[in-house]
């Protein structure tokens, strides 16, 4: 397939009003591209707008409503005429938690958000995608290929939307259309310190080396994807030393799930998991960007 000019061209991104979804919606500007932004806070999302310049459109959005991406894709090509790439980037992190000890409801919201939200975000822009031979973009995670324990809601959902990606790849060819699944590290976002702010990820954190989870930008992911959407690359893997981890998946896993079984210092995550979920909530715990949260951010 060839390479994709983005001058010109016209985007949505969702959970666009920080991190990983601001940084791509400045990248694609940058390129050359009209570009709709959308998130739930109406003021921060015209605020990012505003700081990318002109040839924008600020617009308040829920990634798991159909209705408000019907619009928000609607809103999109009356104002620019075209749709040509979609971002599903929204998404929202669990708490740490054993899957028989989460709040059944977090567990819920967390597919829902970071599952089929890109799944409606994908749907709402294909009637335009496709028959512009454009591009759709679905953010993944490293947690696609790792073992997800204690974060499960989280990591089903990556798999999935990674096999979402590759599906689309497919069955978006004879339109000349494509489809970029990407696969960040630990970017350092909102989303990934509220979640390391939990007791059982700072353990989580100490157990593995420290090039594991070492911080990457939202900028540098978000110059990753921009690069990637030119090359109508199948796969974005940032950092990319983790491209080897899912290339050789099919032998690590197996070793690495075996380990984790035995080792003494992850039974002891899962039991102080266990004891958290088991405690009550504080009444003014700050749970802005956590599952129980309702209000998808950007994706790490």
């Amino acid at each position: 397939m060839t390479a994709f000019a983005l001058a010109g061209r016209t985007a949505l991104v969702t959970g666009a009003a920080r991190g990983i979804g601001l940084e791509t919606a400045r990248l694609l500007h940058d390129r050359g591209a009209s570009v709709t932004l959308t998130d739930l806070d109406l003021a921060e999302v015209e605020s990012a707008a505003a700081g990318i310049g002109e040839r924008t459109l600020a617009l308040a959005g829920d990634a798991t409503d159909r209705a408000s991406l019907g619009v928000a894709v609607a809103a999109t090509v009356e104002r620019f005429g075209a749709l040509d790439v979609v971002v599903a980037n929204a998404g929202i992190a669990p708490p740490l938690r054993t899957i028989g000890s989460i709040d059944p409801a977090a567990f819920e919201r967390v597919v829902e958000v970071d599952l089929l939200g890109v799944y409606r975000t994908v749907h709402a822009a294909l009637p335009q995608i496709a028959p512009r031979g454009g591009q759709v973009v679905v953010v993944a995670s490293i947690y696609a290929f790792a073992n997800g324990a204690l974060a499960s809601p989280y990591a089903i959902s990556k798999a999935a939307v990674e096999q979402l990606g590759r599906a689309l790849r497919i069955e978006l060819a004879p339109h000349g259309a494509g489809a970029t699944v990407v696969y960040p590290g630990f970017a350092d976002t909102k989303l990934v310190s509220d979640a390391f702010a939990d007791p059982v990820a700072a353990g989580f954190e100490e157990l593995v080396p420290r090039f594991v989870t070492r911080r990457i930008t939202p900028a540098l992911v978000g110059e990753r994807i921009v690069a990637g959407i030119e090359r109508r690359a199948p796969r974005v893997i940032v950092p990319r030393w983790y491209a080897i981890f899912s290339a050789l998946r099919g032998v690590l896993n197996p070793v690495l799930d075996a380990g984790m079984a035995r080792y003494g210092r992850v039974q002891e995550l899962v039991e102080r998991a266990e004891r958290l979920a088991a405690e009550p909530e504080p009444e003014t715990a700050d749970r802005t960007n956590s599952a129980q949260s309702s209000r998808p951010r950007s994706s790490a």
